[in-house]
């Protein structure tokens, strides 16, 4: 029965199957000796395997959450944006569903950005809750990187619509946070929930620096998202700093005559 259907027409019944078990079509075509439906099976069944080799990756990410699942709701939480010379830093906590079965979780930086937008969309529209905390470059000069970066989770816990009983952090354990914490150390690659929190932030940074590239064009904010790359670095020599150029990471690379035309640029804008 199966030799006389054209491979056009099975892999349409392949394709009919969806996510659902190809095993019965597996069977039905075994005997069919073409190489072009041979060659089908064989691309299916890699796919299979490759599925399932993510879902066990899932499932292993999900061990924190797992965990601690008898302390409440687990919340994961990162942060982007430490290192550009331009642009806040902006953290993120998640809480996700408890059979949460979203494929294909990483470090943010792990990801294309195109993979990002797409699992920043199903992460809001799945997670239990999503709270953003955003600390810009005047506070960052004010208070240096590291405590605005625990201000911006502070800010991202504290925008969460419901309580957590735990925060799986990445790596640091956040001040002035009266809730039980869990500090992972490449916490993003090793729990769902950070890595959500990490693709959420970092989706919603370089969205911003891509606005913000479009009022301050001369710096590549789109491109570079204010990280500092050998074009950006120019661009700050040659028209000093920008109202979202963080002061205390810049010293190196300004002279006082830019410093001061760009202040005057600076005043006109603000």
């Amino acid at each position: 029965m199966g030799m006389m259907k054209s491979i056009a027409e099975i892999r349409k019944e392949f394709e009919a199957f969806g996510g659902q078990d190809l095993t019965p079509l597996y069977r039905l075509y075994a005997e069919d000796q073409r190489a072009g439906v041979q060659k089908l099976l064989l691309q299916y069944r890699k796919k299979d395997a490759a599925l399932e080799k993510e879902k066990a990756r899932i499932e292993e990410m999900k061990i924190f959450e797992r965990k601690y699942a008898h302390m409440g709701l687990v919340c994961g939480i990162d942060e982007v944006g430490r290192g550009p010379l331009a642009g806040p830093v902006v953290a993120c906590a998640v809480i996700l569903p408890e059979d949460c079965d979203i494929l294909y979780l990483d470090d943010s930086k792990k990801l294309s950005a195109g993979k990002r937008e797409e699992l920043y969309e199903v992460i809001m529209e799945k997670a239990v809750a999503a709270g953003l905390g955003s600390v810009g470059p005047g506070r960052i000069d004010e208070i240096n990187i590291l405590q605005a970066t625990y201000e911006a989770m502070r800010m991202a816990i504290g925008n969460l619509s419901v309580k957590p009983g735990v925060l799986l952090n990445d790596a640091v354990t956040i001040p002035g946070v009266d809730l039980p914490q869990v500090p992972i150390v490449k916490g993003d690659a090793k729990s769902v929930s950070i890595a959500a929190a990490s693709i959420v932030a970092k989706v919603t940074r370089d969205r911003l620096m891509a606005e913000y590239d479009k009022v301050l064009p001369r710096y590549g904010f789109a491109a570079n998202k204010g990280y500092g790359t050998k074009a950006h670095i120019e661009a700050i020599a040659k028209y000093g700093p920008s109202p979202i150029h963080r002061r205390s990471f810049i010293g190196n690379f300004i002279t006082k005559d830019t410093d001061t035309e760009q202040e005057k640029q600076g005043k006109q804008i603000g």
